[in-house]
């Protein structure tokens, strides 16, 4: 008999407890950003396609984007872009930003695509962004170091 009381009130603490819980977990990680691709336009521009990662478990929606970038350890200027954007769960989306990049870089990213190279690049700013249901958005650092490699068969793209 006393065994089976015991059994009752553990039987009885789960369900209280899961009576209690709050639903799944809402957890806010700091989002990332990496190029995807790099195209050099025409007019020498840089078209740069910016993907925007969410590690959170929650929907959020990215306000604003400010990253300075570098290429080949050369400062090459900055991705300023409101996207607006509002990105699922633990998942990304690209945003297409074009630049005017510096004349050193410029010409430092033009040497590594006639000579099929690849070249390193870092970035380094803030994402501003915020839960999709809620309001005032909250500043992310950003630095992540990565590289670029010509994509074959698109002249001037690097991926």
């Amino acid at each position: 008999m006393g065994r089976r009381i015991l059994i009752l009130v553990a039987m009885l603490a789960v369900v209280l407890a899961a009576a209690c819980s709050s639903g799944p977990v809402r957890r806010i990680s700091e989002p990332a950003a990496s190029i995807q691709q790099l195209a050099v336009q025409a007019d020498g521009s840089w078209l740069v396609s910016l993907r925007l990662q969410n590690y959170s478990s929650i929907p959020m929606r990215f306000d604003a984007v400010d990253i300075g970038v570098s290429v080949g350890g050369q400062a090459a200027g900055a991705l300023q872009h409101r996207p607006g954007l509002e990105i699922g769960p633990e998942s990304a989306d690209v945003v297409s930003v074009e630049m005017a990049p510096d004349s050193s870089a410029r010409m430092l990213l033009a040497d590594a695509l006639a000579g099929g190279r690849g070249v390193d690049y870092a970035l380094d700013g803030t994402i501003e962004a915020a839960p999709a249901d809620r309001g005032a958005a909250r500043s992310y650092k950003v630095a992540r170091k990565s590289a670029l490699s010509p994509a074959p068969g698109l002249p001037g793209v690097l991926r």
